[in-house]
């Protein structure tokens, strides 16, 4: 990607997008999931969520199903939910506690405890040579960043979790994620590829049709774009009273809600150009993206289905004292982005069902989508 001058963003050049059966095809799916889903960081959950011993998350990525438990000293442990006897999965539900403080085969009760050590079997006898140290659970690894938990099939060859966040992410030091609690939790499957998901997040060119609430909400976007830069003409506009070409919230808005008001107390020790702009992203491909706003967070995660299924995930994250607070509407923040996230569902699956048209080999971007021109390319350098 090059620039006309320091400020603009756009492409320059013509690229075409990934071929469209990249989207469709349930072979190139497979591998996608071996070389993107089963060797990067896959977010789970917000850690308040496995809290105290024998807490529990199962998380399905692709065909696999990954177990995180909190053991009895509160450290986290994930393995594959697969009892190390004849395969069995050992827990079937996605959230809880396990009952006895351990984990146990409902098949033929083989138990172990929650660091994945073989404890028990009820075999009366066992064959010559069988000793239970060398039968625990298939680990793989697990990692914590500001309070939000990943694992990684590619266990012990996994690349830091730190290193695994976009570049162009957000610095969040200044919200406490790591104290934040669960408000609410909205889940929907959505009829599309992965990809065209993050594809959408990647862009506002969509904005102006799909969002008329945020577009109000954040006056840029009703123009296309993203960030000012994304204006060949930015430098002639930039004026700093004007959202509509310096990015951040309507005039009289805080943050992401019906009335652009706050539901509750605001984070203390944000900048003032952090509270100006009222938005913050923070991007973990290829599961999960962070929205940081004045008084919440927001966590989206995606998780592939299926070449043409996705499951979207959203978390809402308060301080506690938000949700203990009588006269916080935390609705008005949950109904006004899970609308917004209804309305990318809908396109996205629209963006779908075109891409069947046997004459579409490609499509092309726009000078405006040169973020899904670097999401493409850093899915192509994933599949070599």
């Amino acid at each position: 990607m090059t620039t006309l001058d320091r400020h603009y963003n756009g492409l320059q050049t013509l690229q075409p997008t990934l071929p469209a059966r990249y989207y469709i095809d349930g072979d190139h799916y497979q591998r996608e999931l071996e070389k993107i889903w089963y060797d990067n960081w896959i977010y789970v959950c917000h850690s308040e969520a496995i809290i105290g011993k024998g807490a529990f998350r199962s998380v399905g990525i692709g065909t696999q199903n990954i177990l995180v438990v909190r053991d009895e000293n509160g450290t986290l442990h994930a393995f594959h939910n697969t009892c190390r006897h004849r395969g069995s999965v050992l827990c079937t539900e996605r959230e809880g506690r396990l009952r006895g403080g351990a984990i146990v085969c409902p098949y033929h009760r083989w138990r172990y405890a929650l660091d994945g050590e073989l404890q028990r079997v009820p075999s009366r006898h066992c064959p010559d040579g069988f000793d239970k140290r060398d039968f625990p659970l298939y680990e793989v690894a697990v990692g914590q960043w500001n309070g939000f938990v990943f694992v990684n099939l590619a266990g012990p060859e996994a690349t830091p979790l730190d290193g695994s966040f976009h570049p162009g992410s957000a610095n969040l030091e200044h919200w406490p994620l790591e104290t934040l609690k669960t408000g609410h939790t909205y889940r929907k499957t959505m009829a599309c590829n992965w990809k065209i998901f993050w594809e959408n997040f990647n862009e506002c060119l969509h904005c102006p049709g799909v969002h008329p609430q945020l577009c109000k909400m954040v006056p840029i976007y009703k123009r296309g774009y993203m960030e000012p830069g994304d204006d060949p003409d930015f430098s002639l506009k930039a004026k700093p009273d004007r959202p509509e070409f310096n990015g951040g919230m309507r005039d009289g808005a805080m943050t992401w809600t019906l009335d652009g008001q706050p539901v509750g107390q605001l984070f203390p020790d944000l900048t003032e150009e952090e509270r100006r702009t009222g938005y913050h992203y923070v991007v973990n491909r290829p599961s999960m993206f962070i929205a940081a706003h004045v008084d919440y967070v927001r966590s989206v995660r995606l998780l592939p289905l299926g070449p043409e299924q996705t499951e979207l995930q959203v978390e809402w994250l308060f301080p506690a004292a938000t949700l203990e607070d009588p006269d916080a509407n935390i609705q008005s923040a949950i109904e006004f982005t899970q609308t917004v996230m209804d309305e990318d569902a809908m396109v996205a699956e629209l963006n779908q069902r075109g891409l069947h048209a046997r004459s579409h080999e490609h499509g092309v971007l726009m000078a405006e989508e040169y973020d899904v021109a670097d999401f493409q390319n850093w899915v192509r350098e994933r599949l070599g």
